[in-house]
């Protein structure tokens, strides 16, 4: 199931992605330049039944902003992948793009930005420009029991969106750190895990390992038996 509603789809709220997400999808890189790009702000996509929420950052340029799925056609993916499916959330251990056969068990994968911003950083008015979209995710996700974020900005997404609907979540209390789990008031449990980018599994900043370890504690902790 992949979530989109028209307004999503059309979202131009934000012009600064707007112009970048477009100009990434004319231009190209040299290695897909005879590829469609998808250029539009990416949904979330997943198993409707979800126990489990990966919230990621943002859409990579020649990754999801071409592919048109989250994860998907570059680096991050190409970690992010084979590890779903060593844990038994993912059907194949590669995603190439939309219709290539891919499921996820128990699993929705979306993000805090949905169209890629500048050097990967989205601002806070532009994060929080977005969050409709994530509320629109976890209002479609009744039985989800868990968030696992990767990065702090994802991490911190996820305590504004709370913060924004009321209820009283002091960041301070909650800092993001590897592995680490929290109770934030009013919503699900998070668990921090580092990003799946290129720049930290290639350092060995987060290695398979870990990140197999991570989600081994996110199923445990969403109530997916393992396969």
């Amino acid at each position: 199931m992949k979530l989109l509603p028209e307004e999503l789809e059309t979202c131009r709220r934000c012009p600064r992605l707007v112009e970048h997400r477009e100009r990434v999808a004319r231009e190209k890189r040299r290695a897909f330049r005879g590829e469609s790009y998808w250029g539009r702000p990416v949904p979330g996509f997943g198993d409707p039944r979800a126990r489990l929420i990966l919230l990621g950052l943002a859409p990579g340029a020649h990754g999801s902003n071409r592919t048109g799925r989250m994860f998907t056609g570059d680096a991050s993916g190409e970690f992010l992948y084979p590890a779903l499916h060593r844990a038994g959330l993912a059907t194949r251990p590669i995603s190439i793009a939309p219709g290539d056969g891919l499921k996820l068990r128990g699993l929705w994968i979306t993000s805090a930005a949905r169209c890629v911003p500048p050097g990967n950083r989205p601002r806070r008015d532009e994060l929080a420009a977005c969050r409709d979209w994530l509320v629109s995710d976890l209002t479609a996700l009744p039985e989800a029991r868990a968030i696992l974020a990767l990065g702090k900005i994802a991490h911190d997404a996820y305590l504004d969106l709370l913060r924004a609907e009321g209820h009283r979540v002091v960041k301070a209390r909650h800092p993001f750190e590897h592995g680490a789990i929290h109770q934030p008031p009013g919503g699900l449990p998070l668990l921090d895990s580092y990003h799946v980018s290129f720049q930290n599994t290639n350092t060995g900043r987060l290695s398979p390992e870990m990140f197999d370890e991570t989600l081994a504690s996110a199923c445990h902790l969403a109530g997916i038996t393992p396969l």
